[in-house]
């Protein structure tokens, strides 16, 4: 009989723990407190600007394409918007590499594209945090913007 407890203690235990990674909270945050965070400031070098949604912007030059920043991170002991700035910032990072590499010296029309959910916003971007991981996905033309 010891033993029948025991397997459903542990039964339980594991659906408990199932159901706690399984969590997928969607929220939106601010771009511009992600864009002023320390961490921000100290990796983005300046030379790459961001325009989300439909931010004015001076003429576009060239055309390089649409590209996709899909970023994860590490969620454990963070809170879900420290874990969802670190990978907005990752995924700015990652723009910022692919303007770079295809002469670009802007990403515009940047949107939230979170398990395929587009989110056009100026101020805000989606983020889905869980126990474990948080990820965000960006959708953004590099182009060369008119002096």
């Amino acid at each position: 009989m010891k033993a029948i407890s025991k397997l459903v203690v542990i039964a339980v235990l594991a659906c408990v723990v199932s159901v706690a990674n399984a969590r997928d909270s969607r929220e939106m945050y601010s771009i511009k407190e992600a864009l002023n965070s320390e961490d921000a400031k100290a990796q983005l070098d300046g030379s790459v600007r961001f325009y989300f949604g439909n931010q004015k912007h001076p003429a576009v030059a060239k055309r390089h394409g649409e590209f996709m920043s899909n970023k994860k991170t590490n969620a454990f002991n963070k809170t879900d918007k420290r874990a969802c700035e670190w990978a907005f910032l990752s995924a700015m990072l990652s723009f910022q590499e692919r303007a770079q590499r295809e002469g670009g010296n802007a990403v515009i029309n940047i949107r939230s594209f979170y398990k395929r959910n587009k989110i056009s916003s100026a101020t805000e971007f989606e983020c889905g945090a869980g126990a474990v991981i948080a990820g965000v996905t960006f959708l953004g033309d590099v182009v060369t913007l008119a002096k």
